[in-house]
């Protein structure tokens, strides 16, 4: 079992509804990462944007980009996570998806559509959390909105790493800034948030912000605002276990029952 897990964070601009482009860009970042890592986090929706134009950029999950993660993943033996449009059973998901370096696939739908935007109107909105075991570390990946919801994110399944792909707009990054790092101190884990920069073609601009925090909040690693460019961080089992075991804060967690899910 690893104790140590090295992660690549990716922060770069997208091409407005170009899987296309998206692909060959993102072909392009991983094959820059010289040092060796476990996990690649790529941003929410990172074929098209943060589209409510479903149809234009659905896939399968036998579709183009999953084949495409497969190929890349194994290539770099590394696992890679990130969120796009999914048609299932004529629905449409913004679907988080884990490549594992042996193909296997693990996923998350976005629990928390963003009403604001419309995305409620969309896409089917998931209804179940994912743990995922992953190099001796249990990583719980959500997306973007959920970041907001601390009950849905709360940590009673005792996983290590929180993680959140997202495009977080720049008019309401201070809130981002300040829940990745809360997310991470209430949940005594590491929590990673991977957002996009630049502006789509709906007029929103992304500032990046990127950034992973320890189970004390502080600061591993984050980038000089909309900065393009590759991260890398060491996660360390042993810091969490000794700061558990030491301040014992999840023991006094509250018991609570989840509806309407």
């Amino acid at each position: 079992m690893k104790t140590e897990l090295k992660v690549a964070l990716i922060q770069t601009d997208l091409a407005w509804e170009n899987p296309k482009a998206n692909r060959e860009n993102f072909t392009s970042k991983i094959a820059s990462i010289s040092e060796t890592v476990d996990l690649i986090v790529l941003p929410e929706m990172f074929t098209s944007g943060f589209t409510m134009n479903a149809s234009e950029v659905a896939e399968t999950m036998d579709g183009e980009t999953i084949a495409w993660l497969k190929e890349l993943s194994k290539k770099k033996e590394a696992a890679i996570v990130g969120s796009l449009v999914i048609i299932e059973k004529n629905n449409y998901y913004n679907r988080l998806v884990f490549i594992h370096p042996n193909g296997t696939i693990d996923s998350y739908d976005k629990r928390h559509t963003f009403t604001l935007a419309g995305e409620h109107k969309v896409y089917t909105a998931g209804t179940s959390k994912t743990i995922i075991d992953y190099k001796g570390f249990r990583i719980c990946p959500l997306i973007c909105y959920d970041l907001r919801f601390p009950v849905w994110a709360r940590n009673t399944e005792d996983y290590d790493v929180l993680l959140y792909v997202a495009n977080w707009p720049k008019p309401r990054i201070s809130a981002w800034d300040a829940l990745l790092k809360a997310r991470a101190i209430e949940n005594m884990s590491y929590c990673i948030g991977v957002n996009r920069i630049g502006k789509d073609d709906s007029g929103h601009d992304y500032p990046g912000h990127s950034a992973c925090y320890d189970v004390l909040g502080e600061t591993l690693s984050d980038f000089n605002s909309d900065e393009n460019g590759i991260n890398v961080v060491t996660l360390d089992k042993s810091h969490i276990e000794a700061y558990r075991n030491k301040l014992n804060f999840l023991n006094d967690r509250d018991n609570f029952i989840l509806q309407g899910v």
